[in-house]
């Protein structure tokens, strides 16, 4: 038989490696350019935005000086910071919508719409934003309001800021709705546990022990109206009911505050200082 001749190998898969095979063809370097490329754009599209790092805060406050000294603070915590802020809540719903904030901190006595009114508003129009109260007085009726228009916490002016920082984070951080209370808030609510529920929708439950947590937040709104002087006909006016409504609401009161007349009730809204919100 004739001997088999070996064939060459082809010359377009050279059998051994020499500079031409480190040289990629065209739809080659096509694929590894446009595969560098994903590389290099996927990490910039999915990095964070600086504005969405930390805690994100709208305050709500006439007060520029204290304003001014929570942004100072929050700067060095590097874990909270102001993106926002108000004189009063008259405009509030804008700004939520245009700036996204975590938590909103309300100051009690502003001028503009009434603040447990809004936080209300808030409540329902926002159910997974969370608010706090920031006053500079600690009053059983303020207490009371807050508790039942549904904030998240309540803190003192005179609180130090770092307790005011860590009440925030404990606001922003709480998945069990817990009312948060700054350190003068809980002293004047002893001997009550720290960790107070926030009421669910619709409860009239006080939960705080104070003489005016059992009304309910519209007996709260009657009681303020009622130390700033308005009559039971301004009043049924101002809340679109009847007068009769009215003098129901305020039966009701005069048995759970344990007051006999309605000059008690004026005298107690003035002490509490309902007739200054």
């Amino acid at each position: 038989m004739p001997k088999r001749v070996a064939r060459p190998p082809r010359t377009n898969k050279p059998s051994l490696p020499g500079p031409a095979s480190s040289v990629p063809s065209r739809t080659g370097a096509r694929r590894s350019a446009q595969h560098a490329a994903r590389e290099v754009v996927a990490p910039r599209t999915s990095a964070p935005r600086e504005d969405d790092a930390g805690i994100r805060v709208l305050c709500v406050d006439d007060h520029a000086v204290l304003v001014e000294g929570l942004k100072a603070k929050f700067a060095v915590e590097n874990r909270i910071r102001i993106v926002g802020s108000l004189a009063s809540a008259e405009r509030l719903l804008e700004e939520i919508a245009r700036l996204h904030p975590d938590v909103i901190l309300l100051d009690i006595e502003m001028p503009g719409p009434d603040v447990f009114e809004m936080a209300d508003r808030l409540r329902h129009a926002h159910p997974r934003l969370r608010f706090v109260f920031l006053s500079a007085h600690i009053r059983d009726g303020y207490l009371a309001a807050a508790y039942k228009c549904g904030a998240w916490g309540y803190f003192a002016k005179g609180d130090e800021l770092d307790d005011i920082v860590a009440g925030i984070g404990e606001v922003a951080r709480s998945a069990a709705g817990t009312f948060v209370m700054g350190p003068k808030v809980r002293a004047r609510c002893r001997p009550v546990t720290t960790g107070i529920a926030r009421p669910p929708r619709g409860s009239t439950d006080a939960g705080l022990s104070t003489p005016l947590a059992s009304l309910s937040s519209r007996e709260v709104e009657i009681l303020r109206l009622i130390g700033k002087g308005l009559s039971r006909v301004q009043i049924a006016d101002e809340l679109s009911r009847s007068p009769k409504t009215i003098d129901r609401h305020q039966d009701r009161m005069l048995k759970k505050l344990g007051v006999s007349s309605r000059a008690d009730l004026i005298r107690l809204a003035i002490r509490e200082g309902f007739a200054e919100a």
